[in-house]
């Protein structure tokens, strides 16, 4: 039962207790320590028990009072994103969660990617949670099947996508039998822990197969192709990832004039590499150009683990107070499976995991070109994700709940697409690596376009020079991709296909960059010649994550400028 909890800071770090017990997948995620033996009930009773949860901490919530402006905005933190889980909950999107991205079926299995393996009482643990695999897809399986018995369920698409996902992860040489492969010379790893550890691989492999069955065979026929959510689910989804009630037809407005912008000076960076030619001439000169690419998977991993590291040196002291706990930051490459790119993890709460920045790369691929990626070091690691997320970590006057349980995309993802603006003003971005960061931020303001275009189904203005008049498809979507932004067919593909099924995700990178740079620019212009970049910066990231629509009196206030 949830413990009784009293105070602002109480309630939520109770909430943190709670809640890790319910969902041990959500606890490894983000650091939380002593569960991670365990997978949650994916059931619908499972569901239904996390909803409770959830409408009794508001409730608690509700009652506090705060007792000083940490608590104010602790409480207000809280109460946004506990009234979306609310919401969620009651349209009946945890249970129908399916998708080729982020929903439970990648969610069981990136968690092995977290879990320490180097001695014998830690694989203990791996063969306990493998084990009870098959158990946490079956209850999976139910809440689909609930579900989709009273119409909510995702598009056909995306049951495909992820039953394929599946299917590559029940193999013989799959990532299962890779992982247990990986526990040979470990001392104690042998005898009956050994079996267990080979019975629970087996396990996990046949209940992915199990579930990749049960998609093709037993969703799918129910699924329907519509993708599109349709404006009333797709606010929901926004707030979610936002925090915000967002003027979406604003937001794809300003979409395509910072897309227009962006273009613009693309354009003008990829005259600078290649007289006379544009973005595509000159991106080919630079995939050609030794001194922007590496060959072979582990060397792009030194590559990455040498320009994070170099970034934690040069900035530390400097750009930012960065603490000691943050000065190591692990590069890996993210085992097959999942969709291409990179991503960032949180560090565990006494650092004894460090945040780790991991790397998806295309399969049979040995040439990358380096030009295209360094922004993404600096917007996974430092001063990105690996700074922010690490320092609300570290920083003890914020409860559990700001530290370890809350993270919005607005927020997180636009301060580290903030962050790759921040490394060009600081001098690190030469006319390579600026032309890859500017696609990188074309990119971005593609995704508002067409995600909401799709999602909502709007007009392509007239002035765009792209299928003017016409209204969004998935068709038109990945054609845009693939022609106004330098992205391959194949991540345009997988680009389109996690739109379509994390509706209102994409958007928050760019729409959040937005919001970051209007505040340091009101904040700056309140303190004119007594604004101070780095104690901007040292401040925000202080503070812990808020929805957008809390972000701005956050930090507004702690300026004291009104």
């Amino acid at each position: 039962m949830p413990r009784e909890a009293t105070g602002v800071h109480g309630v939520c770090d109770a909430y943190v207790d709670d809640y890790a017990r319910l969902n041990p997948l959500a606890a490894t995620e983000f650091g939380i320590l002593g569960h991670d033996d365990r997978l949650p009930d994916l059931s619908p009773d499972g569901h239904a028990v996390r909803a409770g949860l959830a409408r009794a901490a508001l409730a608690d919530m509700a009652a506090a009072q705060p007792v000083d402006e940490g608590e104010r905005i602790a409480k207000a933190v809280f109460s946004e994103r506990l009234q979306v889980d609310v919401d969620m909950h009651e349209a009946g999107l945890p249970a129908a969660s399916l998708n080729m991205t982020a929903s439970p079926a990648q969610d069981i299995r990136y968690a092995f990617d977290l879990m320490p393996t180097e001695t014998a009482d830690d694989w203990a643990v791996i063969a306990k949670r493998l084990a009870r695999v098959p158990e946490a897809l079956a209850g999976y399986r139910a809440s689909l099947s609930a579900s989709a018995d009273k119409g909510v369920m995702s598009a056909a698409r995306q049951v495909r996508r992820t039953a394929q996902q599946c299917e590559t992860w029940s193999g013989a040489g799959s990532f299962f039998a890779t992982l247990a492969a990986s526990a040979e010379g470990v001392p104690g790893v042998d005898g009956a822990l050994r079996a267990d550890l080979d019975a629970g691989v087996r396990a996990a492999r046949q209940a992915y197969a199990e579930l990749a069955a049960f998609l093709r065979d037993a969703l799918a026929p129910k699924a329907g192709d519509e993708d599109a959510v349709g404006e009333d689910l797709y606010k929901l989804w926004s707030r979610k990832f936002i925090g915000a009630d967002m003027d979406l037809r604003d937001a794809y407005a300003w979409g395509w004039a910072e897309f227009g912008r962006i273009e613009a000076e693309l354009t003008e960076v990829a005259g600078r590499i290649r007289p006379g030619a544009g973005p595509a001439e000159a991106a080919g000169t630079l995939d050609g150009d030794p001194r922007y690419r590496v060959t072979g998977r582990a060397a792009f991993q030194a590559w990455m683990q040498e320009l994070s590291e170099r970034a934690l040196a040069d900035l530390h002291g400097t750009h930012f107070d960065i603490p000691a706990e943050l000065m190591r930051l692990d590069c890996r490459i993210a085992p097959p499976g999942g969709g291409l790119g990179a991503y960032y993890t949180n560090p565990a709460d006494d650092f004894s995991r460090p945040g780790t920045m991991w790397w998806s790369l295309p399969e049979g691929e040995r040439e990358f070109p380096t030009w295209r990626e360094a922004s993404t070091v600096y917007h996974e690691g430092v001063p990105g994700h690996h700074l922010q997320i690490g320092t609300a970590v570290v920083t003890k006057t914020l409860n559990r709940f700001q530290r370890l349980l809350c993270f919005i995309d607005g927020h997180g993802e636009g301060w580290a697409l903030y962050a790759e603006r921040l490394m060009r003003e600081f001098g690190y971005l030469d006319d390579g690596y600026l032309l890859g960061m500017l696609n990188k931020h074309l990119f971005r303001a593609a995704r508002v376009i067409v995600d909401i275009g799709m999602h909502l189904k709007l007009e392509i203005p007239a002035g765009t020079g792209f299928h003017e008049g016409r209204r969004w498809t998935p068709e038109l979507g990945r054609e845009f991709l693939r022609t106004r932004t330098l992205t391959d067919e194949a991540r345009a593909i997988d680009e389109i296909d996690r739109y379509l099924g994390w509706p209102g995700q994409a958007p928050a990178y760019k729409l959040g960059e937005r919001l970051w740079l209007s505040i340091r620019d009101e904040i700056k212009a309140g303190r004119g010649s007594e604004f101070d970049l780095k104690d901007f910066h040292m401040r925000a990231l202080r503070s812990g994550p808020a929805g957008l629509d809390t972000l701005r009196d956050v930090l507004v206030r702690s300026e004291g400028i009104r």
